[in-house]
């Protein structure tokens, strides 16, 4: 009987050990939810363009599975003249903060 109840209680702390040391994502629907919101954005300066149709990709908050990481912003050439960049946002839902990432487009 002594086995049982120390087996019982070495589970009911493992359960536990782990629920703590998971990471604050969970994959839903095909996207990624954090349940953590991004950091602050990082100001960056923004470096002379390098040439004339070259735009300005600001850096953003990535998520890699466990925790926040800053990518850096760059210039990028336009796809097409007239496009604009649309900077991709952390949107929060009933799942919690997910990505929605940026792309070349008309201006608004």
């Amino acid at each position: 009987m002594m086995n049982l109840r120390n087996l019982l209680l070495a589970c009911a702390l493992g359960t536990g050990a782990l629920a703590t040391a998971a990471p604050a994502a969970a994959q839903v629907y095909g996207g990624v939810y954090v349940q953590v919101g991004p950091p602050a954005p990082v100001y960056e300066a923004v470096p002379v363009s390098p040439g004339y149709g070259y735009y300005w990709q600001p850096g953003y908050w990535s998520w890699t599975g466990y925790r926040y990481a800053w990518v850096r912003g760059r210039y990028a050439y336009r796809p097409y003249y007239g496009a604009v960049w649309h900077t991709g946002y952390w949107g929060h839902g009933r799942y919690g903060w997910n990505w929605h990432p940026g792309h070349w487009g008309r201006p608004y």
